[in-house]
């Protein structure tokens, strides 16, 4: 391993591991009327049709929720992911969209912003992200984007 390839991977250690590593709340300061789970797994959860395209490692990878709840991620497998925003897209880029900040928290924890959840370590739970207006929410791991874990939020 080189020392870019090491320093690289130091980090993602790092940040999924200290303080300011995951988001510790919803950013808007609301309170949420319900929050959904979304399991994250590319060895459990396989390849789904969803509306935006083929999905994989989140269960579910499609899901409908209200205004004014809350959805977070939690890691169930044994490797690193990310559940962080595609905005914009309607449908997933055939190329991932990401860059290395996809392993930091996004800058907000509202659904309709550039959220993410930064890395999640096995067992970590996210944030709870906002469903702060209606639409449907493309997003996907860093990790994994070329091999097809995406999902999508639909807000009503």
């Amino acid at each position: 391993m080189n020392a870019r390839s090491a320093a690289i991977a130091t980090a993602l250690l790092l940040s999924g591991c200290t303080a300011g590593g995951i988001n510790s709340g919803t950013g808007s300061g609301a309170s949420v009327s319900s929050v959904t789970t979304i399991d994250v797994s590319i060895a459990a959860f396989g390849a789904r049709s969803t509306p935006a395209g083929t999905g994989l490692g989140y269960s579910p990878d499609a899901v409908t929720v209200a205004v004014g709840s809350g959805v977070r991620f939690v890691n169930v497998d044994n490797t690193s992911h990310t559940a962080t925003a595609i905005p914009g897209a309607s449908t997933f880029p055939a190329q991932s969209p990401f860059t290395f900040a996809a392993t930091q928290p996004g800058a907000t924890d509202d659904i309709s912003g550039n959220w993410g959840a930064g890395v999640l370590q096995p067992g970590q739970a996210s944030a709870v992200f906002l469903i702060d207006q209606p639409g449907e929410y493309l997003y996907g791991c860093f990790f994994h984007y070329s091999g097809g874990m995406r999902g999508v939020i639909g807000a009503k």
